[in-house]
């Protein structure tokens, strides 16, 4: 349990992008206020080449929300800035409009620690457009950047076949925040601790960490480093056997193990940063074994990822736990989620009946799905998950609910699945309501446990590293329908707009 599960919001309001205020302002001058909007944030392709993702910052959202704020300095720094042609930029009417503002929106969310897939609605946001708006980039900068760490530490994990793996990439981490929200989203996704003592502070999430080469590179020789380091630290003494030869290193580490046992305490291991991880480790072991250390845990570092592990065991590596910094900090190679957030309905009050809207694009790809989209989970006898279900919530009500048992995948219409047989859930859960948190804060543990459960019942085709199969997410068939004739519309109403069609 965290001391303090907190993330410390500042600045939240100006955290985001200029065109979110251009348009505020615009809808304020518009007389808009009253417009109501639904938008949704998904991704379009699983990350990593892989089948799958780990929702990951739903938790922090509804804090985002409560401490969305202007400021006297933000409406002073705001009321400062030069329009391109010329003149302020924002007016002052706006201003001071912004000067009481406030979040009205209801938010649904996956919650942490559950399985997301392309295309489905990770987060809805229901409100006033213009509200709905302020909070679109930091909303997704906190649940695109941590579901996407969250995805990578789980096939790490998955790599490490039930060894520990220790985050310690806050120093390659894209600023102290992001080394932060690596160390949050890993220990939801599976890592076994961090070296991150603010993010064990604020999550009550276990730290790890012993000494570096500069440590051994500070003595007269190695042996009397380890010895220095074993007497300060007799309770928590990994041993970096890297420095300057690793079999020497270990010869070194098997005189201060034996020189521990004989005060009453163990050597816990020893790590190895650099050289043929998967000789050297082998090599560690063999040795430890040999003098009887065989407690001793052979650690192993060094530009780690998923791959790189499986190799390691592929070539029978002895390793009894990794510390994985740059490439699962960095989320190597895929820097980005690629999360969006995008309208999918509106209505000029609250009284009114939605419209669905959508983005069509040159590119079919790009073409968003319209409505208040709900996801529903479709589960086997063995509660495996086999596909996933976006439906209109309008649509599917009364005798709709009855009609919503086929899914159209939303890439390929010629994909149909009945889902009459199958147990189902839903996915999206509240997290405000005008505004206002409607739940206390989720403890951490839960969102890693829930996610534990969840890989665990995924099957292994989504799972593996190279070509996996294909998750399906389907529209449900009336808005699969919906979506087509959405598309037709605005196709043919396009078309008789074109310079040709006027000549």
């Amino acid at each position: 349990m965290a001391l303090t599960d907190a993330t410390y919001p500042t600045d939240v309001s100006m955290n985001t992008d200029l065109y979110e205020l251009t348009m505020a302002q615009g809808y304020w001058e518009c007389g808009h206020l009253n417009e109501q909007a639904c938008f949704t944030a998904f991704f379009r392709d699983a990350p990593f080449e892989g089948g799958y993702a780990v929702m990951c910052g739903t938790a922090e959202i509804a804090e985002l929300i409560e401490n969305l704020r202007f400021t006297e300095q933000d409406i002073a720094y705001l009321a400062e800035l030069e329009a391109p042609a010329g003149g302020k930029l924002f007016k002052p009417g706006f201003l001071e409009y912004l000067r009481d503002f406030r979040p009205h929106v209801d938010i649904d969310a996956i919650a942490e620690g559950e399985l997301v897939f392309p295309r489905e609605p990770m987060v809805r946001v229901i409100g006033p457009m213009l509200d709905c708006q302020l909070v679109e980039t930091a909303l997704l900068n906190i649940v695109g950047f941590q579901t996407l760490v969250a995805t990578k530490t789980a096939r790490v994990v998955q790599a490490a076949k039930g060894r520990p793996v220790a985050e310690f990439g806050l120093r390659r981490a894209q600023g102290p925040d992001g080394g932060v929200a690596v160390a949050r989203a890993s220990y939801v996704a599976g890592a076994a601790s961090t070296s991150n003592i603010l993010a064990g502070r604020r999550y009550g999430i276990p730290v790890s960490g012993t000494h570096a080469h500069s440590w051994v590179m500070s003595f007269e020789n190695e042996l009397e480093a380890f010895r220095a380091f074993a007497k300060s630290s007799p309770r928590n003494c990994t041993l970096l056997v890297d420095t300057f030869d690793v079999r020497a290193g270990i010869e070194n580490a098997i005189i201060v193990a034996r020189e521990m046992e004989a005060a009453g305490e163990r050597l816990a291991g020893i790590r190895i940063d650099s050289g043929d991880l998967a000789k050297l480790s082998a090599y560690a072991r063999r040795r430890f074994d040999e003098e009887g250390l065989d407690y001793v845990k052979v650690v192993v570092s060094n530009d780690l990822d998923e791959h790189t592990i499986t190799s390691l065991f592929n070539q029978g590596a002895p390793v009894d736990a990794f510390g994985v910094g740059t490439k699962l900090a960095t989320c190597y190679d895929q820097p980005a989620l690629g999360a969006v957030y995008k309208l999918a309905a509106r209505r000029d009050s609250v009284d009114e009946p939605w419209t669905p809207v959508m983005k069509l694009s040159e590119q079919p790809y790009k073409r968003t799905i319209p409505g208040i989209q709900n996801v529903r989970r479709y589960m086997d006898a063995s509660g495996s998950p086999v596909c996933d279900m976006v439906y209109d919530e309008a649509y599917l009500q009364g005798e709709g609910a009855q009609r919503g048992q086929t899914l159209v995948s939303v890439n390929d219409a010629a994909l149909v699945t009945d889902v009459s047989g199958f147990e189902s859930r839903e996915l999206l859960v509240p997290v405000t309501r005008d505004g206002k948190s409607v739940a206390p804060r989720e403890d951490i543990e839960d969102a890693r446990a829930r996610c534990a459960a969840a890989l665990a019942s995924l099957d292994g085709a989504y799972k593996r590293f190279l070509y996996p199969q294909t998750y399906v997410v389907g529209m449900e068939q009336g808005l699969a329908s919906m979506r087509d004739d959405l598309v037709r519309e605005r196709m043919a109403a396009a078309s008789n707009v074109l310079p040709w069609k006027t000549k």
